[in-house]
């Protein structure tokens, strides 16, 4: 069985959940409001305060959507309450980064600037050489925060580009003079 699957979801107060026909489950909290059509194979009910997953079957499809499943809901519970949040990291004598309005503006050592539009539902606050992406939606912070990364990915030699602030960069030796 499916640990991670058979654990209920505790839905806390102030978060209502609706699941329409073919599995269209609907979050709604403080923070905003997610919907998702999740496998109409898994069995979603709502038991009180907890919503339990359970699967038709023991077939290798079930027992891997289950767990999916199961996880999909609890991060939409936890995006309407809490929120997700990346934090990255500019590293390089020159790059800088700035917000004009709804743009980021990233300076990467390129011959021009790379803009880059915050998409809907997601917000970037830019702090010194720190880049915070917050949003309800873990998918899409994601997302986002691996195409800023994308436009400067760290090097190994000197360290310089566009890290997650938890991310460590695996280090090279550079190159030895001739004798």
């Amino acid at each position: 069985m499916s640990r991670i699957g058979r654990m209920p979801i505790a839905v806390p107060a102030g978060v209502t959940v609706d699941i329409a026909e073919n599995n269209q489950v609907t979050v709604k909290g403080p923070k905003g409001t997610l919907s998702r059509v999740l496998p109409a194979e898994m069995d979603i009910k709502l038991e009180g305060d907890q919503i339990v997953v359970t699967r038709p079957n023991d077939l290798k499809k079930m027992k891997s959507l289950h767990g999916l499943t199961r996880t999909l809901i609890n991060n939409m519970v936890i995006g309407v309450t809490d929120g997700y949040t990346k934090v990255l990291e500019v590293n390089g004598v020159g790059y800088r980064v700035t917000k004009q309005g709804k743009k980021l503006v990233l300076n990467l050592g390129y011959s021009h600037p790379v803009e880059m539009e915050d998409p809907e539902g997601l917000e970037a606050k830019v702090e010194g050489n720190t880049i915070t992406v917050s949003g309800i939606d873990k998918e899409k912070v994601g997302q986002y925060a691996a195409e800023i990364r994308e436009k400067r990915a760290p090097e190994p030699y000197k360290g310089k580009g566009i890290k997650y602030a938890d991310e460590v960069i695996r280090r090279k030796v550079g190159k030895t003079g001739k004798k």
